[in-house]
């Protein structure tokens, strides 16, 4: 039933994304412009998700964007909670819509995390500046930023849902985010407390 569920949410916004791509568009800014509206239906306006599943988008680096939605569009990311809406919406997006989804996003400006509790950001803190190195652990900020802004294909994740980011963390360990190798290296040798608790320091970025 809740499989059922979740293929009639995604069939019915699949549909409103055919219905809104086809209105026979007079621009190539037109067709981005109209498919940045069905984003928002779960991202937000402006990319600004109120969600907690549902990743920020602003401020994100346009290579990640770019990256993650051909991926969803070759169907190589494939988590079970993303595919009833993901692989539908990209397969309807060309190259140029990407990228002018990707930078459109990029531009916007994020809003503010929400810090966590305490003890708990401590220890992230820590992990994302330091890492873990007996255990093979690299601090998060190597890649993605001191200020956790990213750059390139390594995503912004300053701000972005505890809860978004605590899921990714878990999923990089599975076979749902196969081409994410670098991830999959890193946590490999976290706990599900320490994985928490990145992304408990990194929404209050």
């Amino acid at each position: 039933m809740k499989k059922l569920a979740q293929f009639g949410a995604g069939a019915a916004l699949g549909l409103l994304t055919v219905v809104v791509l086809a209105q026979e568009p007079s621009s190539a800014d037109d067709v981005v412009n109209r498919a940045k509206h069905v984003c928002a239906a779960c991202h937000g306006e402006g990319g600004n998700s109120q969600v907690p599943v549902y990743p920020k988008l602003a401020g994100q680096q346009r290579m990640y964007t770019i990256e993650q939605l051909k991926l969803f569009r070759s169907q190589k990311r494939s988590e079970s909670d993303q595919q009833a809406y993901m692989w539908g919406i990209s397969a309807l997006l060309d190259d140029s819509t990407i990228e002018g989804l990707a930078d459109y996003f990029q531009a916007q400006p994020a809003s503010p995390g929400k810090p966590a509790d305490p003890r708990q950001s401590a220890l992230g803190r820590r992990i994302f500046a330091e890492g873990i190195p007996a255990r093979k652990i690299p601090a998060c900020a190597s890649c993605h930023g001191a200020s956790g802004e990213g750059g390139s294909v390594f995503p912004r994740i300053a701000g972005q849902h505890a809860t978004y980011t605590a899921l990714q963390l878990n999923q990089f360990k599975t076979r749902l985010r196969p081409y994410a190798v670098v991830m999959a290296g890193v946590v490999k040798n976290m706990t599900r407390e320490e994985m928490q608790a990145v992304a408990a320091y990194a929404q209050g970025l």
